[in-house]
């Protein structure tokens, strides 16, 4: 089992990006998802700077995924997506069908992202069968639904299936929208936003009346305000046939995360001992509840073995 990072979704300074990226040198990922995948107007990286940072990785023996933009809103977008489709080094991460159309086009093998509607056997097959080689579950569903997807997949041909990736620590990505929320947020129309989300590095927290942390708002993207962990559930999915575990960049205890992710996969049995997740999973700011049929937001009682 893989453990991967995922893009970075937050607007960081270019000097805070490499920093992050450079501290990875002798974390035990070994593939790296990169690139802006929110918001065009986010250019304190721009293609070739993610381009020669792609590169910068790979000689450090990673292994270097190129992601896309989620919504395509613009020519200029399109032009950028074009050109990382065609520039015939690295893996994509196709984020929006516009992508997967590209590389199926060129006959060039992507992984597809979770925002990526596979909801089905048939859908998978269908993709695959355009050359996708790795998908990632959409993050609403649960491990029954990837049970079922994968059972209806092996029924209607004996083809081997495409790689599984399944988001397991880090905020939810929700939902995308064409409005600027953080710019709403400041009274400032979209297109003249003064590229203020650099102001908040992990998003505006939003809350109910009651006070409930109930989202991130981070651009056009809505996000939920607590972060998934599914560090109890590394035997299950590996039992289900999931073969990457991807952790979603945030600013704070990273390599923390990344230690518990390795131990789990590496040492199962240490998870009978992990007094440091039992004392880090709790319900006001972890949840679980989409892996196993329920509310998002709910975080269901961690399960390790006497």
């Amino acid at each position: 089992m893989q453990l991967t990072l995922g893009p970075i979704p937050f607007f960081w300074p270019k000097e805070q990006i490499l920093a992050f990226y450079e501290c990875l040198q002798d974390q035990p990922v070994e593939r790296i998802y990169i690139g802006e995948t929110i918001c065009s107007k986010r250019r304190e990286m721009r293609t070739q700077d993610w381009l020669d940072l792609a590169q910068m990785l790979g000689e450090q023996g990673k292994e270097v995924v190129l992601s896309t933009l989620t919504l395509i809103e613009a020519e200029s977008e399109l032009k950028q997506l074009k050109r990382l489709c065609a520039q015939g080094q690295f893996l994509v991460e196709a984020n929006d069908m516009g992508a997967v159309q590209l590389l199926s086009q060129q006959h060039v093998p992507f992984v597809t992202g979770s925002a990526i509607n596979i909801y089905n056997g048939r859908s998978l097959r269908r993709l695959q069968q355009a050359g996708m080689q790795r998908w990632n579950l959409p993050v609403e569903l649960s491990q029954n639904s990837l049970r079922d997807t994968l059972s209806q997949a092996k029924e209607l041909t004996k083809q081997a299936l495409p790689e599984v990736e399944i988001l397991a620590y880090g905020y939810l990505p929700l939902a995308y929208a064409a409005r600027c929320f953080t710019a709403r947020h400041r009274n400032l129309a979209k297109d003249d936003c003064g590229f203020c989300c650099i102001e908040y590095p992990q998003g505006i927290p939003l809350t109910s009346q009651n006070g409930e942390s109930l989202f991130i708002m981070n651009g056009i993207q809505t996000m939920s305000a607590k972060r998934f962990d599914l560090l109890d559930q590394v035997s299950t999915m590996r039992d289900i046939g999931v073969d990457a575990l991807r952790i979603s960049p945030t600013q704070t205890d990273m390599s923390g995360v990344i230690a518990r992710f390795h131990q789990a996969i590496t040492e199962p049995q240490s998870m009978t001992t992990n007094a440091q997740h039992i004392n880090l999973v709790d319900a006001d700011s972890h949840c679980n509840g989409y892996w196993f049929g329920q509310p998002g937001m709910d975080q269901r009682a961690i399960e390790l073995n006497e």
